[in-house]
């Protein structure tokens, strides 16, 4: 029997317990699940749809795929993309989870994932008996491991740290993945959210870099996919909506191998996705939503002499206690000329939050380059934040 890690957030209990006994309640900014409304239009879509008597086409309908494609035109610079290189999957993590399966991966194969990442990368080589490495770049890994690395994740906009990755960053690990005939997949479920400079208040233009863009991909999607979630953008996450594109040939292989499984996302999600896709108002709403909560949990944070590192996209603050050694100059965030922040300093900064009645995930749960970063979400109502920020002046 395969034995996973215990689920991480498990052991926030006794932290959250700490939280909820504060005289004024539970300030939740630890899960990044999303608080607001599902906008109408999205629910009526779906509603509209419920008649789904019959079962679901696996690779989406005709109309999701079209929409697809024109929101990477649209909005991610990635014109010209063929509708029979998507596919529809039933929320971004399961697919995550599943790939190296997919792909056919085992025993002696490499996974790579950024040194600070969501915890599902690993679980996906956990369920196939590959191994995950944590790297940055491949010129890090020895030639053994280099020669068996078989899929590369990206994450940009990066959670937990919301760093953005250039366009000619990504670029390079195109050029190393096809080095070694590694299939390159890139978590872009954050892409909607750029700020500072990334921020485009007006909604234009394509925000932060796509791994399918001309300028990182040269125009050849062979082996790369991107990867993307309706969760954050609309309001989804209780709709398992978002999709895969890129490699014509692979989706084509990754839709057969999922059509065995009965991977197939609902009828009436589709229509709710298809109506999601076309509009791009409700996104540009629930993003000036997260843009005021961010800049008042940050200057809550900074007054009480916490620093943020990174965090210019993505709905978290990566946080630390600008007391405990660190500038934002390295991968880390912490100072060469003082120790290194150790797990325990992670726990510690949890701790001290719970006693204000917030709870805020440890940065352990992203790998060992995380310690001594808590990761502060957005996604909570306009009270709850406010309730943070004002318990956030009594910090010291």
């Amino acid at each position: 029997m395969l034995t996973l890690p215990e689920y991480p957030w498990e052991s926030l209990a006794p932290y959250r317990a700490t939280a909820q006994a504060h005289p004024g309640g539970l300030a939740d900014l630890s899960i990044g699940t999303p608080v607001d409304d599902t906008p109408a239009l999205i629910q009526d879509a779906l509603a509209a749809a419920a008649n789904a008597h019959g079962y679901p086409t696996t690779q989406g309908t005709a109309e999701l795929r079209q929409a697809v494609a024109a929101w990477f035109a649209r909005r991610r610079g990635v014109p010209g993309l063929d509708p029979d290189a998507v596919i529809p999957t039933v929320g971004s993590k399961e697919f995550i989870a599943w790939l190296p399966l997919l792909l056919g991966l085992g025993p002696g194969d490499v996974v790579v994932r950024p040194t600070v990442a969501y915890p599902t990368y690993d679980i996906g080589a956990l369920l196939v008996g590959a191994t995950a490495v944590a790297a940055d770049s491949l010129e890090e890994l020895d030639a053994d491991t280099r020669a068996r690395v078989k899929l590369i994740w990206t994450n940009s906009p990066a959670n937990p740290t919301g760093k953005v990755a250039s366009a000619e960053q990504l670029r390079a690990v195109v050029a190393q993945g096809r080095q070694v005939g590694a299939v390159v997949a890139a978590d872009e479920c954050y892409a909607e959210l750029g700020w500072d400079e990334w921020d485009d208040p007006s909604g234009v233009g394509p925000g932060t870099p796509c791994l399918l863009a001309e300028e990182v991909s040269g125009g050849d999607h062979t082996d790369l996919l991107s990867v993307y979630s309706l969760s954050k953008q609309s309001n989804l996450a209780g709709y398992r909506a978002a999709f895969a594109a890129g490699d014509r040939a692979l989706v084509a292989t990754l839709v057969n191998s999922r059509k065995h499984a009965g991977m197939i996302v609902p009828m009436p999600v589709q229509a709710a996705m298809t109506a999601a896709l076309a509009d791009d108002a409700h996104v540009r709403e629930q993003k000036d939503r997260y843009r005021a909560r961010r800049a008042l949990l940050r200057d809550a944070l900074e007054a009480a002499g916490l620093v943020v590192d990174h965090s210019e996209a993505g709905l978290y603050l990566w946080t630390r206690d600008g007391r405990a050694g660190g500038s934002a100059g390295d991968a880390t965030g912490h100072d060469a000329g003082r120790a290194a922040p150790s797990e325990q300093d992670s726990w510690d900064l949890v701790g001290a939050f719970a006693r204000l009645g917030i709870l805020v995930g440890p940065g352990t749960f992203y790998g060992a380059a995380g310690n001594g970063y808590v990761r502060v979400a957005l996604t909570a109502s306009d009270e709850a934040v406010a309730q943070a920020a004002e318990r956030l002046r009594t910090w010291r």
